[in-house]
């Protein structure tokens, strides 16, 4: 397996620095940036594995999450930069509905396939799950529900000032989790059977990877913006769906691969961190960065998400919590996930 997605890593990143000189095929190139993508993530998924091994589940997780989101929030900054603002928030109620049901969802089911259980830190999941329900009900229905009856100037302001609030409450989560109380809510689940594991790669080469990988995407996912809208178009889809369905998927697929080989070698940390911490990250870090980064430009983006996409995080965030409430895992729950997201998915697809 990894030497398909080496030789599809190795064949697709020519094609798409090529094709992007000679404009070829708007839908031809979106084929190719997302199946270099796709290649891509796969190193990505291994450095993330080897830096698990040596750091722990929770910063391997968030340092897969936070790579994986710079993807993320360059194909954002480019569709911000060109004012398509459904767009960016559209994929990030994408990022949060498929890294909780359609990550989460593959993971747990493909990981139960294999194990009847698997077990994970229902400690760290209720602490990330309980600050998403903070992120969605009170950072975004707030200003959605004020924002009904307030001036424009105001909303703004308000979206200002909550962008701040996110970022700070987040990085205190950081600290919390990293500093002031790591390890003291280690359960005897975290880990097991895997501490004879040797890393593929040190940390640093992995890190290296990472972060080379990260910039190729990078370029990529820059390229693959500028084929949306003609994609849209010749298939008759929408930009809302677009950017949930179609944006998120491509640019959240270093976590979707990662998490799904954590969860079939048995790491359920590492799989619940990704998928919940990456979500974490996107509601509480990268949406904030983008409302800051939209006063550089012409128009302001506020904070305020469409009620059909506030509906579909919120409930999203419920189901998780429910799954992840009690510490363990089996393929059944998985299923119900990756169902809540086809429900989503094609809702989405008819509006």
């Amino acid at each position: 397996m990894n030497r398909f997605f080496l030789i599809l890593s190795i064949i697709g990143v020519p094609l798409s620095i090529f094709g992007s000189f000679l404009q070829w095929p708007d839908i031809l190139m979106f084929a190719i940036y997302c199946l270099t993508i796709i290649g891509l993530a796969s190193f990505m998924g291994r450095a993330t594995e080897s830096i698990a091994i040596v750091t722990g589940p929770s910063i391997g997780g968030l340092l897969n999450a936070t790579f994986g989101n710079a993807v993320e929030l360059i194909i954002s900054f480019f569709a911000l930069k060109e004012g398509l603002f459904s767009v960016v928030m559209a994929s990030i109620t994408g990022s949060v509905i498929g890294n909780l049901l359609l990550v989460g969802g593959l993971s747990i089911m493909v990981g139960g396939m294999r194990y009847k259980r698997q077990n994970f830190n229902v400690h760290d999941a209720r602490h990330n799950t309980g600050i998403m329900m903070f992120a969605i009900i009170v950072a975004f229905i707030f200003p959605y529900i004020f924002s009904l009856n307030m001036a424009e100037h105001r909303v703004q302001l308000l979206s200002t000032v909550i962008a701040i609030v996110l970022i700070l409450i987040y990085l205190f989560s950081l600290l919390f989790r990293l500093v002031t109380h790591r390890g003291i809510y280690k359960t005897s689940d975290d880990d097991v059977g895997h501490t004879d594991e040797k890393a593929e790669w040190g940390s640093l080469k992995a890190i290296i990877i990472l972060a080379v990988v990260t910039l190729i995407v990078a370029y990529i996912s820059e390229h693959l913006v500028d084929t949306i809208k003609p994609v849209g178009e010749s298939f008759g889809w929408t930009e809302t769906f677009i950017g949930v369905i179609i944006v998120a998927i491509v640019g959240n697929a270093a976590e979707h691969a990662s998490a799904i080989l954590m969860a079939y070698k048995n790491r359920m940390n590492v799989a619940i961190e990704i998928a919940i911490g990456s979500t974490l990250q996107i509601s509480m870090f990268v949406a904030p960065v983008l409302v800051l980064m939209s006063w550089a430009f012409a128009s302001f983006m506020p904070l305020v998400f469409p009620l059909k996409e506030l509906t579909a995080m919120a409930l999203a965030t419920l189901l998780t919590m429910s799954t992840t409430t009690d510490g363990d895992t089996n393929w059944f729950e998985g299923a119900m996930l990756l169902a809540a997201y086809v429900i989503m998915g094609f809702g989405f697809y008819l509006l």
